[in-house]
């Protein structure tokens, strides 16, 4: 079917006057993790790795990965006809130089997915908006729209009113900041959700203003209970997309990070706009007491529950049957039995013999290595 859906792209590409398309491991938010709904990467390449990006020409497929996947993406490309272009090896242009050599085409992508400091980067004549994979993928999962829930003071050690009044003093002299990144966002409003796996985030964009903030959600994702607490501190809940019809209206001067905002959020602006990292970047990174200690006893926990489970395999290996997947399974049932255990962080690397040569090897039932006392 690779082969099959790759015509398919290009057979849209030249319909709608494309040479080039773009096809990045990202989502509206430039996670670096990213949801079901979001991996048209994987689904038109076979390729699982968390990097990479698939570039498709009218004749052509190349996919872009760095070192750490070289092996896995060998072995999930072969048969497909797609190139695997090695990041950082010799001989190998990175995908500006490939483009730069193809300077008179035009190239297309969905403008959601990629930030404008990479499409200003490309420095190509460009066709945003035109998603694609969307046209192809006919059993595409939905966007995940799971719940949002309040993340209680008393494991973040600050109220969002008083993050909220931080922020706006670092905003200096804009009238309005937008914020896309996941991560920000959730720890700006003391939320949290399962929207990406690994990670506790809620999809959603914001736009922070002098005297409220709207937070931008899918329909549902935010609850009666929820949404009256969030009021309290001038919160607005609104439609997730409904931030791209509103930033069109904005006036003054608006502060974002153009390395984040994907380009579609960038190009709707008509106001003046600074460009600077957002400053809960800067608030986070330095934990106070309250997130210090969480952390501490986390560590303290995820000990002990990897003390248990290497006596565990000590124990067993060689006695019992025992694979990848049922290791990786049991040392997440001895973190579970930890209190207040929420999720993995990663995905286990649970790698044994040939598969440790793969540096973010995922065990699959199908396929993992049957693991002995060797």
């Amino acid at each position: 079917m690779i082969k099959e859906n790759i015509i398919k792209i290009q057979t849209l590409m030249k319909e709608k006057g494309i040479d080039i398309y773009i096809i990045p491991t990202s989502d509206f938010h430039q996670s670096e993790y990213v949801g079901e709904y979001f991996k048209g990467r994987k689904f038109l390449s076979g390729f699982t790795g968390s990097a990479g990006t698939l570039v498709i020409s009218l004749t052509e497929a190349r996919l872009w990965t760095d070192g750490r996947y070289f092996i896995q993406a060998e072995h999930q490309l072969k048969g497909t006809n797609i190139i695997l272009m090695k990041i950082g090896m010799p001989g190998v242009p990175t995908i500006k130089e490939y483009l730069d050599q193809n300077v008179d085409k035009t190239v297309g992508f969905d403008g959601r997915v990629m930030s404008n400091q990479e499409v200003t980067y490309l420095k190509n004549r460009l066709i945003s908006d035109v998603d694609l994979v969307d046209e192809v993928w006919q059993e595409r999962p939905s966007i995940s729209h799971q719940p949002a829930y309040i993340y209680d003071e008393k494991y973040c050690g600050e109220s969002r009113r008083s993050k909220l009044e931080r922020l706006r003093k670092a905003m200096d002299d804009c009238q309005h900041h937008i914020i896309t990144s996941l991560d920000d966002i959730v720890w700006l409003f003391n939320i949290r959700g399962s929207d990406v796996d690994c990670n506790p985030v809620v999809l959603s964009y914001a736009l922070i203003n002098q005297n409220n903030a709207i937070l931008y959600v899918q329909k549902d994702v935010v609850d009666v209970k929820t949404e009256t607490i969030l009021k309290r501190d001038n919160i607005i809940i609104k439609d997730y997309n409904d931030i791209y019809e509103d930033v069109k209206k904005l006036t003054g001067k608006v502060l974002l990070d153009d390395q984040l905002v994907n380009y579609q959020i960038f190009n709707n602006l008509s106001c003046e706009i600074k460009t600077a990292p957002n400053p809960t970047q800067h608030f986070k990174a330095i934990k106070n007491p309250t997130e210090i200690n969480a952390t501490k006893n986390a560590h303290i926990k995820d000990g002990v529950a990897m003390t248990k489970f290497m006596y565990w395999l000590k124990t067993n290996v060689g006695k019992i049957e025992l694979d990848e997947v049922t290791i990786s399974d049991k040392l997440a049932a001895f973190r579970k039995e930890q209190s207040e255990f929420y999720d993995l962080s990663f995905d286990t690397i649970c790698a044994y013999k040939a598969n440790a040569a793969l540096m973010h090897y995922k065990a699959e039932r199908d396929s993992c290595a049957k693991v002995t006392n060797n």
